[in-house]
């Protein structure tokens, strides 16, 4: 599990009241997840500048943008892990099926909004069985047969069962790093969440291994909802069904993915994705 840093105090801004009823019906519609105006950065200075939008229903949207536009920072709002982060600020409405996620319990938030960061991180004191099953655990599951059952199904969706049935009880970092970032969704599917956050999956992988996460996401798309953030504008292409480009923190157009790459309607886009910048 990531470290976090608390020797400073953190300032969590709750939503505005002020934002604006247009940004509101901007961002909903049918679909899961709808931000407006949101605002989120690290002490006084914003990393993501007023974003609005919103994350359709059993779809793949990926967001894309150069390093440092607040692509990372944006998605860590949506299920509040931004807030674990020193002197975070976060303004804006974000909200799950309706539910305004800023008055959820975050651990409950998380449940039903899973993620997964870019390096895997399996909890290396567990098995791989102990991995999956750990938020069942810490959400008072104890039916050990429904644990099971649940182990291996999230096992199977994650496309790693044929490969670890035998070891369940093993090390999870005896995995190759492919598999323990398969590992990673599996943990993140057995509370079967709403929404699947993946945060640049593919980033520490190699080719193969980046090929069997996309081909995962392609196949997950069919039972819930994910949203990616990628350096990778072929990745982008290959698995999303709408794209989203973010610069210096701001939300400079999004639309369909084949759309956006073939026919950008904002000169910046036309430059980030022929590469004269990024």
């Amino acid at each position: 599990m990531e470290s976090v840093m608390t020797t400073e105090p953190k300032h969590i801004v709750p939503p505005r009241p002020e934002v604006s009823a247009s940004a509101r019906a901007q961002a909903a519609g049918k679909t899961v997840m709808a931000v407006a105006e949101l605002y989120a950065g690290y002490g006084a200075g914003d990393a993501v500048r007023g974003v609005t939008l919103g994350v359709p229903e059993n779809s793949v949207t990926a967001i894309i943008g150069p390093s440092g536009c607040g692509k990372s920072t944006f998605i860590r709002c949506l299920n509040r892990m931004h807030e674990t982060a020193r002197a975070a600020t976060c303004r804006g409405d974000v909200t799950l099926d309706g539910a305004d996620i800023f008055a959820m319990d975050p651990v409950e938030l998380r449940r039903h909004v899973g993620m997964v960061f870019q390096r895997p991180n399996p909890f290396p004191t567990m098995s791989i069985e102990g991995n999956v099953a750990a938020g069942l655990t810490l959400a008072g599951v104890t039916d050990r047969g429904l644990v099971a059952r649940r182990v291996e199904d999230s096992l199977r969706k994650a496309a790693l069962w044929d490969e670890v049935k035998d070891r369940l009880k093993a090390p999870a970092t005896g995995l190759s790093g492919g598999q323990q970032q398969r590992l990673c969704i599996a943990r993140a599917l057995a509370v079967e969440p709403r929404v699947l956050l993946l945060d640049e999956p593919c980033s520490a992988l190699d080719p193969i291994a980046t090929a069997r996460i996309e081909e995962l996401v392609l196949q997950l798309r069919e039972r819930l909802t994910i949203v990616i953030v990628t350096h990778n504008m072929q990745q982008a292409a290959r698995v999303s069904d709408r794209t989203v480009f973010m610069l210096m923190g701001e939300l400079v157009e999004q639309g369909a993915t084949q759309q956006l790459f073939t026919r950008p309607r904002d000169k910046r886009t036309e430059d980030y994705i022929t590469g004269r910048f990024g």
